[in-house]
C-alpha cells in the first residue's frame, strides 16, 4: 500500500474565511471528496464540505464540483470554508434596525453608529448579532430549523452603512468567498482632513497591527509585514480644509480606510484613533477653530459611511447592489463646512494675511 502524501495550506487571508489547497497524492484511490476532506480538514463536518460543494467553493483542478466528486490521484483540490465563530451565546435584543433588503437567504442592513456588530469582550449586549437574532427569532429555515444570524464581513463600530449578513450556511459560505476574492463592490463615502492635488487616486501599502500599539493598523509600504491592502479615492468635494471623498475598496482589511488615509496625511475628520480629532489644516483665525470644534461636537465619531454594496446572490445567481445616503450627522456637519467656506474663508484669508505683514514688520525691525 503506498502511503499518501498530501500538501494541505491554510492561506493567511482575513480572519472570516480560511481557504485550504490539497495536492492529492499519486497513491489515493478513488473516493467521494466529501469523505477524502473529512479526512484531512480537523474539526470541520461533513455538512459544512457539502455546503461548502453547494455554493461553489470547492474546485478541483480549478473547476467547482458537487460532494460526490470521487478524487483521482494528480487532483488539486481547492475548499473555501468561512472561519468557524466563537462559541459565545448570542442574547436575542429588542434594538431598533433599518433593515434595506431581506429574503431567505441574507439581510442587508444600515448600520448605525455606536453600534459593535459581532458581541466580544466589553460588548456582549447590544450588538448588531443581539439585535438580528431577536428579529430571527420566530423564522426557520426551509428545513424548519431556527435562522441564525451568520457574518461575511464586519464594519467599525463607529462606522456607519451597509452591512451584509447571511441567514443560512451556503449563503454564508458563497459570499464569504466574494468578500475573499475582493469582488464584492463597495465604496465608503469619507471627510478627510486636506486638500488633494488630483482628483484620483489609488493607495497600496500592507496593513498590520501596529508595533508600538497593538490597538491600531499601521501601513507597512515594503511589504515587509501585514496583508496587501489597495484603496481607491475619488473627490468629491472640496471645502479647502477638509474634503469629502468616495474610497473604492479591492482589499479589505482592518481600518483599512481610517489607516490608509491617515499613511498618506488625510486622517479622518474626528477620527480619535488616527489623529483626525486634531485641527490639522486651517488657519489661525479663533472664528475657525471654534468652527471646528463644533463639527466634532456635531460628529463625534469618524466621518466614515458605507456607501453603496453590490454583491452576487446565493441564489440568483444575479448582481444586486445596494446604496445608503449620508446619515444625519455627517450630512450636517458637510453643509456647515460648505456654508463656511462660502461666506468665512475670504475673511480667514485676510486675517492670515494681516498676522503674515504684522510678522514681516516685526523682522523688518530687527535688522
Amino acid at each position: 500500500m503506498i502511503e499518501e502524501e498530501i500538501l494541505l495550506e491554510q492561506e493567511d487571508g482575513n480572519e472570516l474565511f480560511e481557504n485550504y489547497r490539497i495536492e492529492v497524492d499519486k497513491g489515493q484511490s478513488l473516493l467521494r471528496i466529501d469523505k477524502f476532506l473529512m479526512d484531512r480538514l480537523e474539526q470541520t463536518s461533513r455538512n459544512k464540505i457539502q455546503q461548502a460543494a453547494k455554493a461553489d467553493c470547492i474546485k478541483v483542478n480549478n473547476k467547482p464540483v458537487k460532494p460526490n466528486y470521487k478524487v483521482k490521484p494528480g487532483d488539486i483540490v481547492q475548499v473555501f470554508l468561512p472561519t468557524a465563530p466563537r462559541e459565545i451565546e448570542i442574547i436575542p435584543q429588542d434594538i431598533p434596525l433599518e433593515i434595506v433588503y431581506e429574503d431567505e437567504d441574507v439581510i442587508v442592513v444600515n448600520k448605525q453608529s455606536e453600534m459593535v456588530v459581532h458581541p466580544g469582550y466589553g460588548n456582549y449586549t447590544g450588538t448588531l448579532l443581539n439585535a438580528l437574532t431577536f428579529h430571527f427569532q420566530n423564522q426557520k429555515d426551509k428545513d424548519g430549523n431556527p435562522i441564525r444570524p451568520l457574518l461575511v464581513h464586519r464594519i467599525d463600530k463607529n462606522t456607519t452603512g451597509l452591512l451584509l449578513v447571511a441567514k443560512n450556511e451556503i449563503a454564508q459560505t458563497f459570499l464569504a468567498k466574494q468578500f475573499y476574492d475582493h469582488s464584492v463592490k463597495r465604496t465608503y463615502t469619507a471627510l478627510v482632513w486636506g486638500d488633494f492635488d488630483q482628483m484620483e487616486g489609488t493607495i497600496e501599502g500592507n496593513i498590520g497591527r501596529s508595533i508600538k500599539d497593538r490597538k491600531i493598523m499601521q501601513v507597512f509600504p515594503n511589504g515587509d509585514y501585514g496583508k496587501e491592502a489597495i484603496t481607491h479615492w475619488r473627490v468629491l468635494f472640496r471645502f479647502g480644509y477638509v474634503t469629502l471623498v468616495e474610497c473604492r475598496l479591492e482589499t479589505g482589511r482592518t481600518h483599512q480606510i481610517r489607516a490608509h488615509m491617515k499613511y498618506i496625511s488625510h486622517p479622518l475628520f474626528n477620527d480619535d484613533t488616527y489623529g483626525g480629532d486634531q485641527i490639522i489644516k486651517g488657519t489661525t483665525y479663533s472664528k475657525y477653530k471654534q468652527f471646528v470644534q463644533n463639527c466634532f461636537k456635531l460628529l463625534p465619531r469618524q466621518a466614515l459611511h458605507a456607501t453603496t454594496l453590490g454583491f452576487i446572490h446565493p441564489s440568483t445567481r444575479k448582481t444586486i447592489f445596494f446604496e445608503s445616503k449620508l446619515p444625519e450627522d455627517m450630512n450636517a456637519v458637510k453643509e456647515k463646512w460648505e456654508a463656511y467656506i462660502n461666506y468665512n474663508r475670504p475673511i480667514e484669508e485676510e486675517a492670515d494675511q494681516n498676522i503674515i505683514d504684522q510678522s514681516k514688520h516685526e523682522v523688518s525691525n530687527l535688522k
